[in-house]
């Protein structure tokens, strides 16, 4: 053999090497892991429709084993309808598009009564910087974690005398203990190494007050996690200063959304941020952030909706049904995408429609 030829053997022995070496431990699945799984599908409003079926024509690319029980429902409804919620009571796992959520008036936002309906107590934000995706501060990987089921969002609101309106906070032990459960327990099963919790209990005393002996109480029992604390302002200036110090971050409901869609607006924007709701028996996918937000109409109508946020949640999902290669699958093709550059919608400095990056997304599917 000339040396031209070993050259290319090794070279190819060399690629062969590396592709084993990019493959990890294998995942062994249980009997049946295989069968396809039902999800609830609600596209919403807005926007929605456009990026659940962009997520619909991913997954159907991928042949995920996962079928879709499509359902309509809309923030104008007065509730979200008993079918609805018997399926995903059924398949135990939803994704969702956004609901409008009307401003003022008697109609209470369906997102929140979805939560509540179902006990989602946990809502999990990730907001992280995205190769190829220029943003104001590098290496931003935060998780915000919110209580989804009390605080102000308790919709505990009357008129005392006409012009007067007392508005509720309530806040229990067991809602902030199970919360505080929950961050550190994702902190310990993803080698996270800090958690912040976010209060204002300088001010509101017994409530977070309550909330932060909560959240000490259960860093005790997890001694290789670093546990802080910070108020509620000063972490909103920390985070648009220098974002990269904080790692899982615990928050009531109010200060929850703010810090979630603070980091995410940091990290890229709220149309390429995963999240979800989870709580004992159900979960809930949708866009990170401003999930009460259907985008413009200009947008909807130009078909320039960006789907990233929904399709890295579905990702989430993924793994969250015990499907980790379609989930790696998913995540490596979007990243791909946003990597390369080509194809970008309006918020991301682009000119793509929605289609265009779900096409984009498709052909780098491995």
């Amino acid at each position: 053999m000339g040396v031209r030829g070993k050259v290319r053997m090794s070279v190819s022995v060399v690629k062969a090497a590396m592709k084993e070496m990019r493959r990890s431990v294998t995942y062994m699945p249980r009997p049946g892991d295989g069968t396809p799984r039902g999800v609830t599908l609600i596209p919403g409003d807005g926007i929605g429709p456009l990026v659940t079926n962009a997520v619909e024509q991913v997954m159907e690319a991928m042949h995920a084993p996962v079928y879709f029980e499509k359902y309509e429902v809309h923030g104008d409804m007065r509730r979200v309808p008993e079918e609805v919620l018997d399926s995903i009571r059924k398949n135990k796992v939803c994704l969702k598009g956004g609901l409008r959520t009307p401003v003022g008036g008697g109609v209470s936002s369906l997102n929140v009564q979805l939560r509540k309906d179902l006990d989602l107590y946990a809502s999990l934000v990730n907001c992280f910087n995205l190769p190829g995706l220029p943003t104001r501060h590098d290496n931003v990987d935060i998780v915000v974690i919110r209580e989804n089921t009390e605080g102000e969002y308790a919709g505990l609101e009357h008129e005392v005398v006409p012009g007067v309106v007392e508005s509720l906070k309530v806040m229990s032990k067991f809602c902030s203990e199970r919360i505080a459960k929950y961050a550190f327990e994702y902190a310990y099963l993803n080698n996270r190494k800090n958690v912040t919790a976010v209060h204002k209990a300088n001010i509101m005393k017994l409530a977070d007050g309550l909330f932060l002996e909560s959240c000490r109480q259960v860093a005790t029992k997890y001694p290789g996690i670093k546990y802080s604390e910070i108020i509620v302002d000063n972490c909103c200036m920390q985070l648009v200063s220098k974002p990269e110090q904080f790692d899982v971050m615990v928050t009531p409901n109010l200060y929850g959304n703010l810090v979630a869609n603070t980091a995410a607006g940091i990290a890229g924007g709220t149309g390429v941020m995963p999240g979800g709701n989870v709580g004992a028996d159900h979960a809930v996918f949708e866009q990170g952030a401003s999930a009460g937000n259907v985008g413009k109409e200009k947008i909807l109508e130009q078909k320039m909706a960006n789907p990233v946020a929904l399709l890295l949640s579905s990702a989430m999902m993924l793994r969250h049904l015990q499907f980790p290669s379609f989930a790696d699958r998913l995540e490596t093709a979007v990243k791909r995408v946003i990597s390369e550059g080509k194809h970008m919608t309006k918020d991301l400095g682009g000119v793509s429609t929605t289609q265009q990056v779900v096409d984009a997304v498709i052909a780098n599917l491995n």
